[in-house]
């Protein structure tokens, strides 16, 4: 999955380099003699093709005035430059700007990635994006037709264990109310303005989304907070043994009848737990990066450690541009933010349907934190034999008089 989400970041950023108009691999350009050095009809269509263009000879010609044509002459500048040269200045990054603004982004006054961005972002990122959460919900309500609820094969013992205390319950629950609520105001900034503007107007979706906004950007520390507890309270029961081998081969007991042994979290579960620690923490970083803007860059030297451990060639992508403005980097940050969450949500969605309609005895673990004890035998039987074991070590130990 960290692979795939590797490649989906790789290929933004080959389209990318591919589309924008400072290329790192050009082709080869056309004669400009007819032209005076300046752009061609060539030129302009290679562009609208989306192929690479050399474009030194616009980068370079910035204006110089010790080389200056003269103003009697034809195509005379003023100063040594023209105003076409100027602006070429600025979009090059090769002006020498003055502001008394010192933020990090104060001297970009032109950036080219950021049609990029919001093209990728209407477009591929929009569309797969509710494909993968449409179709997510399609596969688990035909598995729900399929494979029905998966209920309690014994007969019930109305014995219960604990299985979750009170603490960990509220740390699952902060997680699960912050990501649900990011989830949602994430949705509505991402599509409110080709959803619910239509059907609402303007000033409606204008309060929604100011609200979203605000709630976004607040319950991402709770987010932030939940995923800091689960881990430290759950890391020791989700690290790989043997038991995941054979859980995993037969598939759970998912298709069949019985259920292979498991400890407190099964395979299926550690999974869920892992992907939502790695996952949870790129989106919280990212999420980091746009609640400061310019203050985290991080895609930079990523690309850079990427082309010198040959993944970006592996993967037939060439070498990655090195060399982001601090826009660039916020729009890659959003991109990114914005994928990731949406395979976690997909996961997540598969995780609530097992813990809810999909399985009998399964909500009852963060409800109440009691299960029946023949539901935890079938689905966890090598945790209540330890649990099983403690408890009667302890009866032991205040059963023996003390001395």
């Amino acid at each position: 999955m960290l692979r795939a989400l590797i490649a989906m970041l790789l290929t933004l950023s080959f389209i990318t380099v591919a589309q924008a108009q400072e290329a790192d691999a050009p082709a080869a350009g056309p004669d400009r003699s007819a032209t005076g050095g300046a752009q061609t009809l060539e030129d302009i269509m290679a562009r609208q093709r989306g192929e690479a263009v050399d474009n030194a000879f616009r980068s370079e010609a910035i204006g110089d005035p010790n080389s200056a044509a003269g103003m009697a002459n034809q195509l005379g500048t003023l100063g040594g430059a023209s105003d076409p040269e100027l602006w070429r200045e600025l979009r090059f990054g090769s002006a020498d700007i003055t502001t008394q603004y010192n933020g990090p982004a104060a001297t970009t006054l032109v950036q080219d990635g950021g049609m990029q961005w919001l093209l990728w972002r209407q477009g591929p990122l929009a569309t797969y994006g509710a494909y993968l959460l449409g179709g997510t919900i399609l596969l688990l309500a035909l598995f729900y037709l399929i494979r029905g609820r998966i209920r309690i094969d014994g007969p019930k013992t109305g014995r219960t264990i604990e299985r979750f205390k009170a603490v960990e319950r509220f740390g699952h629950w902060l997680l699960a109310g912050s990501f649900i609520l990011l989830g949602i105001t994430g949705l509505i900034t991402l599509f409110g303005r080709k959803v619910l503007i239509p059907a609402f107007g303007h000033e409606a979706f204008s309060t929604l989304a100011i609200a979203s906004k605000w709630v976004h950007n607040n319950v991402s520390w709770a987010f932030m907070l939940a995923l800091v507890m689960i881990f430290v309270m759950w890391v020791i029961h989700n690290l790989p043994d043997r038991t995941d081998i054979n859980w995993i081969l037969k598939g759970g007991g998912i298709f069949t009848k019985g259920h292979p042994p498991a400890k407190k979290f099964n395979a299926g579960q550690k999974l869920i737990f892992w992907s939502v620690i790695v996952l949870g923490t790129s989106i919280s970083i990212t999420g980091l990066a746009l609640l400061f803007p310019f203050e985290i860059n991080m895609f930079a030297a990523t690309f850079d450690k990427l082309n010198s451990f040959g993944i970006s060639n592996a993967l037939g992508m060439g070498e990655l541009r090195t060399t982001l403005a601090p826009h660039e980097e916020m729009q890659y940050a959003q991109l990114w933010h914005a994928i990731v969450s949406f395979v976690l949500m997909a996961i997540v969605l598969a995780h609530i349907y097992i813990g809810s309609l999909g399985m009998e005895g399964a909500y009852d673990a963060m409800g109440s934190g009691e299960v029946e004890e023949q539901w935890a035998r079938e689905h966890h039987s090598l945790w209540v034999e330890e649990v099983k074991a403690k408890e009667k070590k302890a009866a032991s130990e205040s059963a023996t008089p003390a001395e």
